[in-house]
């Protein structure tokens, strides 16, 4: 994820964040550029985390539809305990941000695992915050990472759907 250009949209439902996929999807978008986070399925165990960057992925629960379809679409994913947020799948390069902050031992003071990635993706602590309320509502976190013309691309197509609240960060 060389650009530090990212566009965020906030969706209440899996049903909106892949309307948000299919519309880029639909426009040409590279899907390796898109980044989805969301609540995990509910387990009493703690796992630090784990991940596949394979193409064999099986997802059980009420949203195992769309993570279903996702993984044929976007490159890799992860299941994190994030404390304070839950547990969380994450699909897309933002996963490799993630890992490479927990495997260099990154920490940032007063910031998730999420949170320092998404710093480093040159996103404001105060929009990492808002981002972190949003995935403790249960809602999704849909990432378009790219250039500064794709960033505001995306960002123009997805204000577009209903229903959205998209942001773009620009380095």
């Amino acid at each position: 994820m060389g650009d530090k250009n990212s566009c965020i949209g906030i969706y209440n439902t899996h049903v909106e964040a892949e309307n948000g996929i299919k519309v880029l999807q639909k426009a040409g978008f590279d899907m390796k550029k898109l980044s989805i986070v969301a609540k995990g399925y509910q387990t009493e165990e703690h796992a630090a985390g784990f991940y596949n960057t394979g193409d064999r992925v099986k997802f059980w629960g009420k949203a195992g539809a769309f993570w279903g379809a996702l993984w044929g679409i976007l490159f890799g994913w992860a299941f994190f305990w994030i404390p304070g947020i839950g547990p969380l799948i994450v699909a897309g390069p933002l996963v490799s941000t993630i890992l490479a902050g927990l495997e260099g031992a990154v920490a940032m003071a007063g910031l998730s695992a999420l949170g320092a990635a998404l710093y480093s993706m040159g996103i404001p602590k105060d929009s990492i915050v808002s981002y972190e309320t949003a995935l403790q509502a249960e809602k999704f976190l849909l990432i378009v990472h790219g250039t500064s013309d794709e960033v505001t691309r995306a960002k123009e197509m997805l204000n577009g759907l209903p229903d959205s609240q998209v942001h773009a960060h620009m380095a």
